[in-house]
């Protein structure tokens, strides 16, 4: 495990897992079994990656440095996105495997509202009137804690039993990366 004064003097990778992150207080931490100490996150550097928030124990790879008070992440290299869910809650069950989420199109939408605490939103496809169902378990499935409204994202949608739902949901700017 390499200690504050062990780090490179440039800027090193490493790999670890988000130990909690608070999109309101714009930072958290990163844990990691390579560096001795806390990693410190900023909003701006999530940002810079293309999210505003992720979700507590996602995988997380960063470039850090170290400063005055520590060392801090200055760029986010990649995001583990854990399994897709098999069993999508909310509106009903809807059970799908990975290959058939793998298989819907991916299609361009804008987060309408999100409420954290009853743990569902929707959001609005692009050229699409209806409104489409976000589970928090889609939000977390793709490393997210929270979203905003009015973010653009990139949904996977299925037909559930009262309409239209996400069952995979990617950052805009995640989605344009992979393309």
């Amino acid at each position: 495990m390499l200690t504050l004064s062990e780090l490179e003097e440039g800027q090193t990778v490493v790999e670890g897992r988000v130990k909690w992150f608070d999109p309101l207080r714009g930072f958290g931490f990163v844990v990691s079994d390579v560096v001795s100490q806390d990693i410190l996150l900023h909003a701006n550097v999530l940002r810079n990656f293309g999210q505003s928030t992720v979700a507590d124990g996602t995988g997380i790879s960063v470039r850090v440095q170290k400063t005055d008070r520590g060392v801090q992440a200055v760029e986010v290299v990649g995001i583990a996105k854990p399994e897709l869910p098999s069993i999508i809650r909310g509106e009903g069950e809807l059970t799908l495997d990975a290959e058939t989420v793998e298989a819907l199109p991916m299609e361009p939408a804008r987060i309408k509202w999100f409420d954290r605490a009853k743990g569902f939103g929707f959001a609005n496809v692009f050229g699409k009137p209806d409104d489409v169902f976000v589970h928090v378990e889609v939000l977390r499935a793709a490393g997210l804690a929270d979203i905003a409204p009015g973010e653009a994202v990139v949904l996977r949608i299925a037909d559930g039993k009262r309409g239209r739902m996400a069952v995979q949901l990617m950052a805009w700017d995640e989605a344009v990366r992979g393309a």
